[in-house]
């Protein structure tokens, strides 16, 4: 029986066990947690909210003393002349919280050791708030440094990424906005706000009305992306950013950001996009569509300097028509040129220059043939100063002189020895391009120190087998390892920088060493080498100037005028995959006197003229220059869309410049 009582009373016990067990979730997860422990996490929690948080607990605390002090005063009745009603000691015990001078007339020591507490309390409360405003502004002073607030600009020009070409492209925006009205340009980095500024400030100098407005992001995550504000905006720039261990997907990514943004606009964007390697232009035009606009750097700077090595004075000539400051690339619709030949509407501008067409299809053709009819709806290509100054004019009568243009003769191309000092990696693409324009029987000789450069060029793909290719490893920057080379004996030298292996600025310096060297065996010889470098950074293209070459092709300056103007003019990068294809028209410089007459002044109509008959399309001319005459610009004596009727005289020595295909 005791057995059976004892078992009852078991069973008794787990029934009220069970009973007692929590029923939910959160009572079996929390059913041993102690009600302080409660209050702590509770109380945690709300000073995890921030300043406003801890203001609310120090107004709580102010309150409970002042709550605590009024009605022990109007209970007791300590104050002077009979105490205080509690209304009255309640006021009287704030002022005692806010103002610890108020308790120096208080007399009786009960009610001034109250009063103490509470202007003690008042002290802590407020020091503490005190100390909390400090924290709360050095928080949002913090966050205006970092640059994380959304830009509220309309029409302004973005900049994503950070790279040294950003200095250039901002310098020249605002010398492209000038004639606007309070122009913005936002740049979008990641990167400190602070040191962007300041970096621009030291670098770019006058900014003139333009205003900048720095921003820290990642232009690939679409919340920062949305900070610079790309729904009202005017352009797009985007930069292969600096240090990145691969650029070009970083910026398709980007130009993906903005393209598939769920909250963008309808409207198209103008993006203007910088790729180094050309591989990657398919996948970034998929992603981009007509909007996106590539500047491919390395394929454009190995063009130039190609041709640059082959023409003194080219580079000039194409920085001429990237920079603002200048003349440049305009595209318009001229209703009135509808019907007519391209070649008669070629002299019907006298301030600008016709150079070609944009066809209603898309397509965009430099110098079209003389007798192609212009159609409707085509648009013009023309360099100008302004596009306010693009306007129709009648030639006079006596501008063009017949008597004076010359017949064209044939010119018989050799095979050409071209030497190379230092190397890159737009190096294969320099051969490459070279290899499309030599003759048969060509030799290049790449002469270059950095790691497995003999095996890659030696290996390199060719365009043509008109080429042949030999390597030497020397150190570029030793006088007697050049002389060696015989640079004398070969038709053209380029000396590229080692900017792959070298920071700019030292790839400069070396590359400034085997300049000067060069100038010292040309006088040594009393022979002129024709020389053409690849420059890193524009500021030191003076210091070249001393090694008397005759070209520098300034690659960040190059991409970065490239850029600042494709943001500008939607089609500028379809003009020149034209002008650099050597399947179409080209810039060519030729000798003034291969077209007309040189014993009495000649307009530039003229020289128009006489192009225009061989097919070609005259821009400007590049004069020789007097020792110690400055053209201002360092543009080497090149003009640009220079004016029609007036008459000048010329020498052997002058060149026209002209689009022509071959």
């Amino acid at each position: 029986m005791g057995s059976l009582t004892r078992a009852n009373a078991a069973r008794s016990g787990v029934k009220a066990s069970a009973a007692a067990k929590p029923t939910t979730l959160k009572e079996q997860q929390l059913g041993d947690v102690g009600l302080g422990e409660r209050l702590r996490y509770e109380f945690d929690k709300s000073m995890a909210a921030g300043p406003i948080a801890l203001v609310g607990w120090l107004s709580l605390v102010t309150l409970l003393v002042i709550l605590f002090a009024a009605t022990v005063l109007a209970l007791t009745r300590i104050g002077p002349d009979g105490g205080f009603g509690w209304i009255e000691a309640a006021w009287q015990s704030l002022m005692r919280t806010m103002d610890a001078g108020t308790m120096g007339g208080d007399e009786g020591w009960t009610f001034r050791l109250l009063t103490l507490f509470v202007t003690l309390m008042g002290i802590l409360v407020f020091s503490a708030l005190i100390s909390i405003i400090s924290a709360g502004l050095d928080s949002a002073l913090e966050s205006l440094r970092k640059g994380r607030s959304r830009v509220l600009e309309v029409d302004h020009t973005i900049i994503l990424n950070w790279s040294p070409s950003i200095f250039d492209i901002v310098s020249e925006l605002t010398i492209a906005n000038v004639s606007r009205k309070k122009p913005r340009i936002v740049i979008l980095a990641d990167k400190d706000k602070v040191e962007m500024e300041d970096e621009i400030a030291d670098k770019v100098g006058d900014l003139k009305n333009t205003q900048v407005i720095c921003r820290s992001g990642d232009p690939t995550d679409l919340f920062d992306l949305s900070l610079a504000n790309p729904q009202t905006c005017r352009s797009i720039i985007v930069v292969s950013p600096e240090g990145a261990e691969d650029p070009d997907s970083n910026v398709i990514k980007t130009v993906l950001a903005l393209t598939n943004d769920p909250r963008r606009r309808e409207a198209r964007y103008r993006i203007a996009a910088e790729l180094r390697n050309a591989d990657n232009a398919e996948v970034a035009r998929i992603v981009g569509g007509d909007e996106v606009q590539l500047v491919l750097a390395d394929d454009l700077i190995s063009r130039i300097v190609v041709q640059s090595s082959r023409q003194v004075g080219l580079s000039a000539v194409y920085s001429e028509l990237l920079d603002f400051d200048g003349c440049e690339i305009y595209t318009t619709e001229q209703d009135d040129l509808v019907g007519q030949t391209y070649g008669d509407a070629i002299l019907r501008y006298e301030d600008s220059a016709l150079i070609g067409l944009r066809y209603p299809d898309g397509r965009v053709r430099m110098n079209p043939p003389m007798d192609e009819v212009i159609p409707e709806g085509a648009r013009v290509v023309i360099i100008a100063e302004d596009d306010d100054a693009i306007r129709l004019t009648e030639a006079p009568e006596d501008a063009i002189d017949m008597s004076i243009v010359r017949a064209p003769r044939a010119v018989e191309r050799k095979a050409e020895r071209v030497l190379i000092l230092g190397w890159n990696r737009r190096g294969p693409m320099i051969a490459r391009e070279l290899s499309r324009y030599v003759q048969p029987g060509s030799l290049l000789t790449v002469a270059c120190d950095t790691p497995g450069c003999r095996e890659e060029i030696l290996s390199m793909p060719l365009a043509s087998d008109a080429l042949t290719v030999e390597a030497r490893v020397i150190d570029t920057s030793s006088a007697s390892a050049i002389e060696d080379l015989d640079p004398i004996s070969y038709d053209s030298v380029m000396v590229l920088g080692y900017s792959d292996t070298m920071a700019a600025q030292s790839a400069d310096t070396r590359t400034l060493i085997t300049l000067l060297h060069l100038r010292r065996l040309s006088e040594r010889a009393g022979e002129h080498i024709s020389v053409v470098s690849e420059m890193i950074d524009i500021r030191n293209r003076e210091l070249a100037e001393v090694t008397r070459a005759d070209d520098f092709v300034v690659s960040n300056k190059l991409v970065s005028l490239m850029l600042a103007q494709a943001s500008e003019n939607e089609y500028l990068s379809a003009i020149f995959d034209d002008l650099l294809d050597e399947d179409g028209s080209e810039i060519y410089i030729r000798p003034v006197g291969d077209y007309v007459e040189l014993d009495q002044p000649v307009s530039f109509y003229t020289l128009m003229e006489a192009a225009r008959r061989r097919g070609e399309t005259a821009i400007g001319y590049r004069r020789r220059r007097s020792d110690g005459e400055d053209d201002g610009r360092n543009m080497g004596g090149v003009v640009v869309n220079p004016n029609k009727s007036e008459r000048l005289d010329w020498v052997e020595e002058d060149r026209l410049i002209v689009l022509a295909e071959d």
